[in-house]
């Protein structure tokens, strides 16, 4: 039987789906709480209240991110037919929503995207599409890979997770001065701690990007590292997020004590990357999580 919450999490899931099929309509908060079947009156406040965006800025960053799908293709349309899709009236004001969103014009991304940028641009986007995922894991979600070792950059991230944004913030910096986009150089986090320790002081985590190149001294925060090769446990994220303690604690409590492996020495690590995707020549975001097995 369907609870009151399951039937208000479909109606709000109904939405994201007609936004995402129908950007090029209609969608005005009337028009889109008649699809909720919700109050016009108070629909506004709801959806902000569940996604953290409103309605408006939702259908905005949905527009800007199939416009920069778009402008990262091959053989796509003219900056003015792509502004015009994403709903502006002309191609100066487009430019210029894009520039403050993505830190480039239309036209720099198009020749060079920064796709570092591209993923802080788009994560409150990605945020609100996974706020009512239920996600079940099953035994066919794991796979067994032999990793090879991995030589990264890193950034030690030791304290409080409220200080972890400018953490973030320093490392992304970084990586972009170092020229080391996400789509040739893969992200990934160590998990030296859980994620809520009893003290807060007390968390840790590696903040990493893949490269074989030297650690230069321009910043002493960064410095060279190894993730170690072995046999691990792959568990994909469905989705881009930044919260994986849901896939963490399936393969803890469900998938590690019936498989009969035993865990190796070394932390929990998860990777992300934008992988192409060939039917529409844009980009995603894949995240997977590896439990180090013996």
């Amino acid at each position: 039987m369907t609870t009151p919450l399951q039937n208000y999490q479909a109606r709000m899931q109904r939405v994201l789906d007609h936004i995402d099929q129908q950007l090029d309509g209609d969608l005005d908060l009337e028009t889109v709480s008649r699809v909720a079947a919700f109050s016009k009156f108070h629909f506004h406040r709801q959806f902000t209240a569940t996604f953290g965006l409103s309605v408006h800025r939702y259908v905005q960053l949905a527009r800007m991110k199939r416009a920069s799908h778009r402008l990262a293709s091959e053989g796509a349309a003219s900056v003015t037919d792509i502004a015009m899709d994403a709903g502006y009236d002309a191609p100066d004001a487009f430019a210029r929503a894009f520039r403050q969103r993505l830190g480039q014009s239309p036209s720099a991304f198009r020749k060079s995207p920064d796709w570092g940028s591209w993923l802080m641009a788009f994560g409150p986007l990605d945020i609100a599409r996974n706020t009512l995922m239920q996600i079940i894991f099953d035994d066919n979600d794991v796979t067994i890979h032999e990793v090879p070792p991995t030589p990264v950059a890193m950034i030690e991230h030791r304290g409080e997770r409220t200080t972890i944004a400018d953490t973030r913030q320093h490392f992304i910096a970084w990586r972009k001065a170092a020229g080391l986009s996400p789509e040739t150089s893969p992200t990934y986090m160590v998990f030296r701690s859980e994620r809520e320790p009893a003290n807060p002081a007390d968390y840790s985590m590696d903040l990493c990007v893949g490269t074989d190149l030297p650690v230069g001294p321009n910043d002493e925060r960064v410095k060279a590292g190894m993730i170690p090769g072995g046999r691990c446990a792959v568990l994909r994220y469905p989705g881009n997020t930044n919260n994986l303690e849901p896939a963490a604690l399936y393969l803890y409590r469900d998938w590690l004590p019936a498989s009969g492996e035993e865990a190796r020495d070394f932390p929990m690590y998860s990777k992300r990357w934008l992988s192409r995707i060939p039917e529409v020549q844009a980009h995603e975001v894949v995240v997977e999580l590896y439990l180090p097995l013996k």
